[in-house]
């Protein structure tokens, strides 16, 4: 054997693993906001609210619990607890009742006719060409911004038996004879026209609104209906309606809480004095306070009319988070 052969060869040390090469930078992970964050940006908002809307209220609830009239306007007279007794006397009064049904009515009429309207003219806007469609919005918002009183005014003209241009528009069709007519002669008739005044001022809202919600709805899921041989009315119920509900839902419950509290046009169109076929609950209250100096029983009635919103306000808040948790 050689001295080549005997000789051992030498260990190589094993070799360290190499670092790993750095990560690239990512995004920066965003800053959790605090809880009271929130709170803290609303609390200017809620603090106007709360100076604007807080005494208003904690008065209204107060006179409905008292006994409260000119003795007690005047300071004459304390005003006396007398508990539970304006409620009382308010349900167990007919007419109060009579004044319920008729808003309810009268509200459900105007947010059905409004929102059919507003959808309907949302729809065609779609498929008018450019210089149409502005005109139209034009249109809309011009009778959007006029003053309630004006639009009133408007009305009151517009359906006067005497000097009305409707009666005499009309009387110009075959077999029509209007001239003199008075609108405003029985309650259905005349509630009829403040409906149609209410409709008027609020259709360009719903309209602008539901028109900004139909540019959302994603086109090739009309494509894609169309081709599974869906018309244009499966088209809409099946793609379009479900897309629009949350605005659907919201337009519907704002729709409910402004013609629940209609006044104006109620109180302008008769003159400041509504009679009896002609009252709403925002307008009964009102005789009830200032009319007839029952400032306790109108409060009471005021803080009926406000429990009934909050339960629509409770219903659309329900209808809401239920959409919030489907999504």
């Amino acid at each position: 054997m050689s001295a080549a052969d005997t000789t051992t060869p030498a260990k190589v040390p094993p070799t360290r693993p190499s670092p790993p090469p750095p990560a690239p930078p990512g995004r920066p992970r965003p800053k959790r906001t605090s809880a009271g964050t929130p709170w803290l940006l609303l609390a200017p908002c809620l603090l106007i609210l709360l100076l604007v809307m807080g005494y208003p209220l904690v008065r209204l609830v107060t006179l409905s619990f008292q006994k409260f009239g000119q003795s007690q306007l005047w300071g004459f007279q304390p005003a006396e607890n007398i508990g539970l007794d304006n409620f009382t006397g308010v349900l167990d009064d007919g007419e109060f009742w009579q004044v319920v049904v008729r808003t309810i009515v009268f509200a459900a009429g105007c947010v059905i006719l409004t929102m059919v309207l507003g959808m309907l003219i949302a729809l065609l806007l779609q498929r008018v060409s450019g210089w149409v469609k502005t005109l139209v919005n034009i249109a809309l918002v011009a009778s959007w911004g006029m003053p309630v009183i004006v639009a009133t005014t408007v009305f009151k003209w517009l359906f006067d038996s005497d000097y009305g241009i409707l009666n005499a528009v009309l009387s110009k069709l075959p077999g029509v004879d209007l001239i003199g007519h008075n609108w405003f002669a029985s309650g259905p008739q005349g509630l009829a026209v403040i409906m149609l005044l209410v409709i008027w001022g609020a259709v360009p809202f719903v309209v602008i609104t539901l028109s900004a919600g139909l540019t959302q709805v994603p086109a090739e899921l009309e494509e894609a209906a169309r081709l599974d041989g869906a018309g244009s009315w499966g088209v809409f119920r099946y793609v379009t309606l479900p897309i629009l509900k949350p605005i659907i839902v919201m337009l519907t419950t704002l729709s409910v809480i402004w013609d629940m509290g209609v006044f104006p046009q109620v109180f302008v169109m008769r003159g400041g004095h509504p009679e009896p076929e002609f009252q709403l609950l925002t307008t009964y209250s009102y005789d009830r306070a200032f009319v007839v100096n029952d400032y306790g029983q109108g409060s009471a009635i005021a803080l009926i009319t406000v429990l009934l919103l909050l339960g629509v306000v409770a219903v659309y808040m329900r209808q809401m988070l239920k959409i919030g948790e489907v999504e």
